[in-house]
This record gives C-alpha cells, structure tokens and sequence, in this order.
C-alpha cells in the first residue's frame, strides 16, 4: 500500500502503525477462519447449574472475599448513540402518514405515559409547541412529539447515548442507566467505595460528566457511600482501516477512512483498569429497585464461583512454582483443568515431566472470567461452545453465529444445538497469583476478528471488527459457564422495550 505524508500524518495522530494497516488489509483479502467447533456447551456439561444449597456457599465466599480486599471495578461500556433504540420513531417522522399505523407506534401512543421521560417530554413539547402531549395527540400532531423526543430541540434523545435517557419511575424520580449502575454496585460491589466505570464516546463524556456532577453526592448520602466513578473512550490506536470492493483502502475525498473497531477495542480500555475483579455488564441490562434482588443475588453468586476457583488455581500455582510437585499433585491439577476448568484435547499423559509442568503452569496461570449463561428463548447472543484452539487444546468460548461456517451441515446442527446465550454478564479476575496484573492484550486471539459490508455516503465500504469483548478478545482465558436465570437479563434493544413490566 502506499501512503502519502498525509496518510503518514493521520497515522501517526492516531498511534496506528503502517504494519498495522497492512496486516488489516491481508485480513481483508484473506478473510478470518471459521472456528472448529467440538460441540455445544450445555447443562452439567460444560455450564454449571448451582443447586440452591450451594447458592449460599458462593453468597458467603463473595461476602468472605469482600470483606479482606477492595479491588473491585463495575466496568460499563456505555459508547453510542440510542439511535438504534428509535429506529421505529425515526421512521415514523420519515414516512408518508402522519398518525400511527402499525402496532409499534400505536403501543407507543397509547402507553406514551408510562415512559420515564414522559414529564420531560411534555415539558418541551409545551415549551416547543405551545401544546401539552394530549393536546397534541386530540390535534393528530403525532409527529410533533416524536421530534420533540428525538431532535435537538426537544430533549435530544437520538443523540444521546442509552445510559443517560430516563429508563425507570422511581418514588424519589426518574433514573438513567448510570445511576441504576451505580445503585447495583452499591448492592454487590462495595468495598471501601463503590468503583464504576464507564466507557464512552468523547461527545457524549460531558454529558455523563454532567450527570454526574447533578446526581453523585445525593447518592452517596442515600446509600451512604463513596463512588469513584471514571470515564475512558475508545482509543483512535484500536480504529480499523476500511476497504473497497478491490480490498485497497477506502478513501472519501483522498483521505483514509477508518471506523471504530467495535466492542473489541474495549480490551484496552479494560486492561488499563487497576483491579482485581471486574464486572462486566452492558449499560441498557438495568431494571428497576423492585426487581433488583435477583440481579444482584446472582451477581454475588458469579463472583462467589469465581473467587473460589481462582483460590483453587492459585494453590495450584504455587505448588508448580515452588518445584518438584508430587505425583499426585500432578494428577489433581490435571483432573481440575480437565472436570472443572473444561480444558481438554491435549495427551498429558505422553509428555516429559519438564512439558507436562510447562503445560500446566501456562494453562493456570490465565485472565478467569466467569460468565452468566441464560436460556435462549429467541434473544440474540453469542452461544457457549467448546471450541479447539491453535495448540489443540479444547475449552470453553463464547462464538457468534458468524464464526461458525453453517454451510456445513455438521457444523450448523452443532450450532443448533445450543441451549444457552451470553447476555454480557461477567466477572473477571485480572491478576496473577503473585498480585501482578495480566496485560490481557497477551490473551486476545487475532484469528477471531469478523468482517462486515458498511456504507459510507452511498459507497459501499468493507469494515472490520476487532475480535470480541467476551469473544475472542478472551479467547485464550479460563472460563466458567453458570448458568442465571432469564430474570437477570432485560435489554433495552427499542424504547417500547421500556414498557415491558421488567422496567415498569
């Protein structure tokens, strides 16, 4: 590829290398590999179903463990715009008719009071217009409340990002996303202080600033509680470079274009986080004070499973590292990576004892996350497999159904099979067991990346995504499946989402 001095200089603003783009641009013209698949992960194999008797055990282990360290972060990507959440609205100010026609907008009308935004909308509406919203729906003048939700001169909201719309009614007032995530960490994250942070887009970061600066202090006296909150936005190293139909690079006006590399970039962003454990949870999966104590019962029982198993590894560590480990030490660290840490695949029993030790160290001694796996009833998410790795060993992974080549008969019964879904519910431990933190950018597998068809200005442009958050961006981590109940997942993917009794 050639560069010019201003490529040259748009590279070096954003920390992007010339290996860099030529390496994106052979994974344009190469493609990413499909994952082999060994099977779906399912109930008793490879998820694990906590009976009730041992709920409580995991309760009291994330309890034990919370009292003795105060390393915890609840780390919320937050970046974007809502506007997805009102594609339907949009449409409606775009189309031809000027009163509710489908089922979408007339359940929008009809139940327009319950929003939590509902008194704020009225307010601009009146302001805007001259007319409260009744008046305005008595006059058929729809399509004046809907600009006035989603325009810049009403309250803004295909703007804004998720977390700072009114999702829920509350007797003290509405609240956004940020501030249900910061009442939830005080219910399972607290140590000395409650850690929340947010990733964001650098428009939208004054916005939650200002949130913030409203809200905070009168939380903290509420639940009589210190936040440390904190912001980072997506790093312009970690943007991609986009490709035309020949697989060169996309230019608009000679410039180079590059898109955001999608949720896997967070992984910087995540890795810069000076904790132990980390939870990991989308911004729009909140729920209202009525309905929180599953979330957070759950929540507890994830970090309790985690905390326990990392003990576990650790013990196992440290007999490796302190020399000459039994035989039957051997023999139950690799029963414990085979049964309890699902790694399989590899004959340990053919291997020299320096191999065999050099294995097992490298297998432990691992990023843990522990994810929430509810059952699908029809959501989208990336489904829980046992998947084989480079070195040809077999663990446990969270695929998309694009990672998966379905033109294979065998393949896609495999994928059919699954029962479960990831909802981006995870608990993380990020050190070591020397208290060192892991660079997690050492874990990623590059192989996982995935490559879509955008659109830019009418042109058709290819775009790649970098692996995964919780897919490949975790690939080479120890995983453990749990599953949670539905209950714990209630995404917001449209605003008439909001209407559903979970955020009533």
């Amino acid at each position: 590829m050639k560069l010019d001095e201003k490529d040259r200089q748009m590279l070096q603003k954003k920390g992007i290398s010339e290996a860099q783009i030529n390496e994106q641009l052979n994974r344009f013209k190469a493609g990413f590999p499909f994952l082999r698949i060994e099977k779906a992960a399912t109930l008793g194999n490879g998820i694990n179903q906590i009976d009730n008797d041992d709920i409580n055990f995991y309760l009291l282990e994330w309890k034990k463990y919370m009292q003795n360290n105060a390393g915890v972060v609840k780390f919320v990507p937050a970046s974007g715009a809502a506007s997805r959440m009102f594609k339907n609205l949009f449409e409606f100010l775009d189309a031809g008719y000027s009163e509710p026609e489908n089922d979408f907008e007339k359940k929008f009308f009809n139940e327009i009071t319950k929003f939590a935004f509902y008194r704020d909308l009225n307010q601009v509406c009146i302001k805007n217009a001259r007319k409260d919203i009744p008046e305005l729906i008595v006059d058929k003048n729809y399509k004046e409340i809907v600009a006035n939700l989603l325009h810049e001169k009403g309250l803004n909201y295909g703007f804004l990002p998720k977390g700072l719309l009114k999702f829920h009614c509350h007797k003290d007032g509405s609240r956004t996303p940020v501030e249900e995530h910061l009442i939830e960490g005080v219910l399972y994250a607290q140590a000395d202080r409650v850690n929340v942070h947010f990733t964001v887009s650098p428009e939208h970061r004054p916005f939650f600033e200002k949130l913030l600066a409203e809200k905070q202090a009168a939380y903290e006296k509420k639940y009589n509680v210190k936040f440390d909150v904190s912001f980072s936005e997506q790093k312009s190293s970690t943007d991609t470079i986009a490709a035309d139909a020949g697989n060169e690079p996309f230019r608009e006006n000679t410039n180079l274009v590059f898109r955001p590399g999608g949720h896997g970039a967070l992984i910087e962003n995540l890795n810069d986080i000076t904790a132990d454990i980390v939870f990991i949870k989308n911004i729009d999966n909140v729920v209202p004070d009525s309905l929180k104590d599953v979330t957070v019962t759950y929540k507890k029982l994830l970090a309790g499973v985690l905390v326990n198993i990392q003990e576990f590894i650790f013990n196992y560590l440290n007999i490796l590292d302190n020399g000459n480990p039994s035989a039957e030490e051997i023999a139950e660290i690799i029963e414990f990576l085979q049964k309890d840490l699902n790694i399989s695949g590899v004959e340990t029993d053919t291997m020299e004892m320096p191999e065999l030790l050099d294995y097992l160290y490298s297998k432990l001694n691992r990023p843990i996350r522990v994810c929430g796996m509810v059952k699908n009833e029809g959501e989208p998410g990336g489904g829980p497999f046992f998947t084989e790795n480079e070195d040809g060993t077999v663990s446990l992974q969270i695929l998309e159904s694009s990672q998966i080549d379905t033109s294979k008969p065998h393949e896609k019964e495999l994928w059919q099979q699954s029962t479960h879904f990831n909802p981006v519910d995870l608990v993380c431990a990020v050190k070591n067991y020397k208290g060192e933190k892991f660079d997690l950018t050492d874990f990623v597998d590059e192989n996982t990346g995935l490559i879509s068809l955008k659109s830019k200005n009418g042109k058709e442009l290819k775009a790649l995504e970098l692996p995964g958050l919780w897919n490949g961006a975790m690939s080479d981590w120890n995983t453990i499946f749990v599953e949670v109940p539905i209950q714990t997942f209630n995404p917001v993917k449209t605003v008439n989402d909001l209407l559903r009794v979970e955020h009533q």
